[in-house]
């Protein structure tokens, strides 16, 4: 049997994949480069126009740099959906989702200048980020945190519980004491003063006035300084112990075509787009 030759279209769409999503490759790292860098010009732009007394002075110039930046993230909406197999699991997914919501407030504010405000909402494709630093290989280490907050989050959540009750608790506590007087006018403020003064926010527009409300308050307050080291001891264990005792994540296999992450060693095709995986795409990520 013959093996079909791809045409020019397929090479094309092909090639285009690889610089979109293969960011081990020059051309990849390139784009991701300049996809960054884009980026964060947007949302810098998108900051600087809500200035008042920065707006009159480059309004002109920040309303056609917003323009370009739209088209080359239309250009980059198009060719991800020319590219993917299935494009309409790109257009629904986490990530489609967020760069449509970034392209439709420009386009809106043309035809509706009163919706001109939306524009703001560009500042999400911060999340798009995330995605860029998921495919460079200078943050394998990603991965072991990834799983690291995962193995906690059980543990996390309990911890939660537990605080939201003492907030309610405490926070009852404190308008009893308080008597309805300088703040604590209700439960839900006291709630609410309780939470700030735990997590150490303090903003100050509550405070209690007697000796045994300032008391539990100081209590309050020294327990505070706990509850900001048990998440953060919970996920360092979490992932100190991903690190060293799970033998998976210290060899995984990159796919040449689509650069996919491959955590079954035996694996001989790649999961995600059937390419055949080579024994020099291992790489070290326990270094």
């Amino acid at each position: 049997m013959m093996k079909r030759l791809k045409s020019k279209y397929e090479i094309l769409r092909q090639k285009i994949y690889i610089v979109i999503y293969g960011s081990n490759t020059p051309e990849g790292k390139l784009f991701d480069l300049v996809l960054l860098l884009v980026i964060l010009l947007s949302v810098a732009m998108v900051m600087i126009d809500s200035v008042k007394s920065v707006d009159p002075k480059y309004h002109n110039f920040l309303y056609y740099g917003e323009w370009v930046v739209t088209v080359f993230f239309t250009l980059e909406y198009i060719l991800r959906l020319l590219c993917n197999k299935k494009p309409l699991s790109y257009v629904f997914s986490f990530y489609g989702i967020v760069d449509l919501i970034s392209l439709l407030p420009m386009y809106l504010s043309y035809f509706f200048p009163e919706a001109s405000f939306l524009i703001a909402f560009r500042a999400i494709r911060l999340l798009r980020l995330f995605a860029i630093l998921d495919l460079m290989p200078i943050i394998g280490q990603q991965s072991h945190l990834k799983l690291a907050l995962n193995a906690s989050k059980h543990k996390i959540i309990v911890f939660m519980y537990f605080m939201i009750v003492m907030s309610i608790v405490l926070g009852t506590l404190m308008y009893i004491i308080e008597g309805g007087h300088n703040g604590f006018t209700d439960i839900p403020n006291s709630v609410y003063w309780c939470i700030v003064t735990m997590t150490t926010v303090g903003y100050g527009d509550i405070a209690p006035i007697t000796y045994v409300g300032k008391t539990i308050a100081s209590f309050i307050m020294i327990m505070g300084y706990g509850i900001i080291a048990v998440p953060t001891g919970i996920v360092t264990a979490e992932y100190t112990n991903l690190k060293y005792n799970n033998s998976e994540l210290k060899t995984r296999i990159v796919c040449p075509e689509c650069t996919s992450f491959i955590y079954d060693l035996d694996a001989n095709f790649c999961s995600n787009c059937g390419a055949k995986l080579l024994n020099t795409e291992k790489l070290q990520t326990d270094e």
